[in-house]
């Protein structure tokens, strides 16, 4: 059914009081470990992409590129709200393979003694049976229907303002490079990922 007020409100009243168990669980079960509190995300690249917002003069219409062609690929991104850290990379589809391989590229990614509650929508390929975790991550997804929880959605509209419409891109290499130029583009802004991801009740649960 859609998303209501009062559906946002015990999504987040549910996850609020499931993470501090969920942390604690964790730190008991790997003695010694570092754990630490991630969100990720994918959204799809592609040629075909949509409008945004642009400032143009008052009663007139602003110009823009559209493509209408379908190449794509999917940006997979993981964010640790309470510090910034991120770790993204381009996949060309979204599946349980692809899952794996982006589970494995994170968790290779985390310092050594690091254990990482990874939070995650309850997309079809984030519980299938085939996906693979690596020992030093621990899965827990969303509650159903709060997309808003998920600080790493606002990520993908910052991207999207700012780096990637209004874009022609003549082939799927184009699409990648994109994708990686736009997430290298954003990086690189000091504390901006912590500006859009540290969640007040976050810092909150994390602490």
């Amino acid at each position: 059914g859609p998303c209501t007020r009062s559906t946002i409100h015990a999504g987040q009243r549910r996850l609020k009081k499931e993470l501090p168990l969920r942390l604690a669980t964790a730190r008991d079960a790997q003695a010694g470990a570092e754990v630490q509190l991630w969100f990720m995300d994918e959204a799809r690249i592609g040629q075909k992409g949509r409008a945004c917002h642009r400032w143009y003069e008052k009663g007139e219409r602003p110009p823009g590129l559209v493509d209408q062609r379908f190449a794509s690929a999917w940006l997979y991104a993981a964010v640790r709200p309470t510090s910034g850290e991120d770790v993204a990379l381009v996949l060309p589809s979204v599946s349980a393979g692809a899952m794996t391989t982006f589970l494995n590229h994170f968790g290779e990614s985390l310092r050594p003694g690091v254990h990482a509650l990874l939070v995650l929508d309850q997309a079809g390929w984030h519980g299938a049976k085939a996906l693979t975790v690596p020992a030093n991550i621990t899965l827990v997804p969303l509650p159903s229907y709060s997309p808003q929880l998920n600080p790493v959605e606002r990520v993908w509209e910052y991207l999207r303002e700012r780096f990637l419409s209004h874009r022609l891109h003549p082939d799927y290499d184009a699409v990648v490079d994109a994708a990686c130029r736009a997430w290298n583009r954003l990086t690189a802004e000091t504390g901006r990922l912590l500006s859009l991801c540290a969640y007040p009740w976050i810092q909150q649960v994390a602490s």
